[in-house]
């Protein structure tokens, strides 16, 4: 087994059967019925929500989760059954002290012997989910980050720190809202929980497939069909999942066998389906569990974040398509028969009404709602849609899978938004995230282009083999302050590294995505992520196209936003068919070279380079359409 394999090897999903199968059903349930009533009507404050949320997310991990992908069986050890109560116990003392903890003055109150015990215990517990749900690689760097905690002090330069003492080190990670039930803890415990049972109750009442067969009937019968309903029913679904692992194995396990059956190869068509996957977190009104730790981290409405990324997230999808298209032209494949593509008008008239909770999710954000009564909106309008039809209506039984479904999904996101909080508790306490922005200036000279490569740089390593809520929240604490520093405004800036913390996903060596295609596809994983990088090349490059010109974020005049879309678009395209060496034919070097530059070019906010790009996409079609046949 490889280094990467061990680093991503997690515990399997365990489903006990008879009693404790029941009791673990309704237990789930219930932590979702109790984060449905707490987030919206409730009156606690913000910490005693946190804490009974993540009490029960721990409880629940040791029962579903088993130790090891290799731990096997569906049985529940003593020693989990254990480890389940003492995560109650455990968060039960802090809620009871919560009162406490919001009044207690951090540093300078002391700890008792009882809060040093329910911390360790509690710190303990978290690495030891941490390491079930979201792999030894993110398990490995929140210890690293808690060992500088406690022995930087011993380093020489930079690096080095004052002297922190355990109960400092517990004190600031589990008495305080700046560790371990700091922000993302809290945008999971809320509305992060909210939209992924608005994603699952959608799912289940038929809203996946109306989206799969709109997919299949718009592109379906086109060159290269199957994977044209990859890439859309993919970014379809990631608007209600909002996770690229869960989008590959949903949309993956059927449009990956549809791609290889009419002649792409294993690991095109794994890598399709991730490209595609690995977008639907960009895309709105619902952009995963990162988004919303970013509109809490930073103080801007989820609204204003979700307008802004959308013609980023559709500019995503421009490349991918291209090259999918031209693919499918190069290796003379064709799409569908006429008889496996359902048709437009009876797919829409049975689910069109599977867009109006999408619709009411926009308007209520559009509208100012919060983004926790957007999503209870969401799933009052999935209810009441679902209920018009019998076939998908929601009884009590479906709605008690749904319940338990969403509390089950949360697990992996609640182990990776604790670890974000161990970390940024820890940089805190050091002073780490300033260090790090002399390092990158060091690197980069202050220049803003090379800095932002390097935060680029920085964010895809940060993210290798991570969740993207921690993959962001790493980069939000050690790099953001870099923005801050060239001026960059926030929004740009934090969308910045957003979009390439859910880069990390496809990125090797550790492309999580692509771990997640590579069983569907039957290839090798890396080769899988290496084809899914160049698939979507493209959208490595529209970050620094929305830094340098925000009007590509729908700010500014109409004219300038519809100019510079356009000149983006077209630059993407020529960036595209570059990549694949395909056009009327196969192109030759300098054709593609010359597209890739003039693409390039496109992408600038600056109106020369935009006028030499068309000139020299002009010219090169020009070229091409004459030497049609010498390509």
């Amino acid at each position: 087994m490889s280094f990467v394999s061990i680093a991503f090897d997690t515990g399997i999903r365990r489903r006990p059967s008879g009693s404790l199968g029941q009791f673990i059903r309704f237990f789930g349930a219930a932590i979702s019925l109790w984060v449905l009533y707490s987030a919206t009507y409730s009156r606690l404050d913000a910490l005693s929500i946190t804490i009974s949320f993540y009490s029960g997310m721990l409880a629940l991990a040791f029962l579903i989760i088993s130790p090891s992908a290799n731990s096997g069986g569906e049985k529940v050890s003593a020693v989990d059954k254990a480890a389940s109560v003492l995560s109650i116990v455990t968060g039960a003392y802090f809620l009871y002290y919560a009162d406490t903890i919001a009044a207690r003055i951090t540093l300078f109150d002391p700890l008792t012997v009882y809060d040093v015990v329910f911390a360790s215990l509690i710190i303990l517990l978290t690495i030891e989910v941490m390491r079930r749900t979201v792999g030894l690689g993110l398990t490995v760097i929140v210890i690293l980050f808690m060992v500088y905690n406690l022995f930087g002090d011993h380093l020489s330069g930079m690096l080095s720190h004052g002297d922190i003492s355990y109960t400092h080190f517990l004190d600031v990670m589990t008495f305080t809202t700046d560790g371990l039930f700091g922000v993302p803890l809290r945008v999971a415990a809320t509305y992060a929980f909210l939209f992924v049972m608005f994603g699952t109750a959608l799912a289940k009442c038929g809203g996946s497939e109306f989206f799969f067969n709109l997919a299949a009937s718009l592109t379906g019968r086109t060159a290269g069909g199957p994977a044209k309903i990859a890439v859309i029913s993919s970014g379809l679904y990631g608007t209600i999942s909002g996770s690229p692992t869960s989008d590959v194995v949903t949309t993956g396990a059927i449009t990956i066998p549809m791609m290889k059956r009419l002649g792409y190869s294993s690991r095109f068509a794994g890598a399709v389906e991730v490209a595609a996957s690995t977008g639907g977190s960009l895309l709105p009104p619902v952009m995963g569990a990162a988004a919303f730790i970013m509109a809490e981290y930073t103080g801007i409405p989820y609204s204003e974040i979700a307008i802004a990324a959308l013609i980023p997230a559709l500019l995503y999808y421009v490349p991918i398509y291209v090259q999918v298209h031209l693919r499918a032209k190069r290796l003379g494949l064709r799409g569908l028969s006429a008889e496996d593509v359902p048709k437009i008008l009876p797919v829409l008239k049975q689910g069109f009404l599977f867009v109006i909770p999408l619709v009411a999710i926009s308007w209520s954000l559009i509208n100012g709602y919060t983004p926790t009564y957007s999503a209870v909106y969401g799933l009052l309008a999935v209810i009441i849609v679902a209920s018009l039809k019998k076939s998908t209506r929601i009884g009590l039984k479906a709605s008690l899978e749904i319940l338990s479904e969403t509390a089950t999904r949360m697990v992996p996101v609640a182990g990776a938004c604790a670890a974000a909080g161990l970390v940024i508790g820890g940089i805190t306490m050091t002073g780490l995230a300033s260090k790090f922005g002399v390092l990158v200036f060091a690197i980069s000279g202050q220049d803003v282009f090379i800095s932002l490569v390097v935060a680029a740089a920085l964010t895809l390593l940060l993210g290798l083999g991570m969740p993207t809520p921690s993959a962001y929240i790493l980069a939000a604490v050690l790099i953001a302050p870099v923005m801050v520093k060239l001026q960059i405004p926030a929004l740009q800036g934090h969308l910045f590294l957003l979009y390439f913390a859910v880069m990390s996903a496809l990125t090797p060596p550790v492309a999580v995505a692509a771990y997640a295609a590579s069983a569907l596809a039957e290839a090798n994983p890396l080769s899988i992520a290496l084809d899914a990088v160049k698939i979507s090349i493209g959208a490595f490059l529209v970050p620094f196209a929305f830094v340098f010109n925000d009007a590509i974020l729908l700010k500014g005049p109409i004219l300038e936003i519809v100019f510079s879309v356009a000149s983006v678009t077209v630059g993407l395209v020529a960036i595209a068919v570059a990549a694949e060496g395909f056009l009327f034919g196969i192109l030759k070097v300098y054709y593609r070279l010359a597209l890739a530059v003039a693409g390039l070019c496109l992408l600038s906010s600056q109106l020369m380079p935009v006028i030499i790009g068309v000139s020299a996409i002009t010219a090169v079609g020009v070229l091409l359409v004459i030497n049609r046949n010498e390509m």
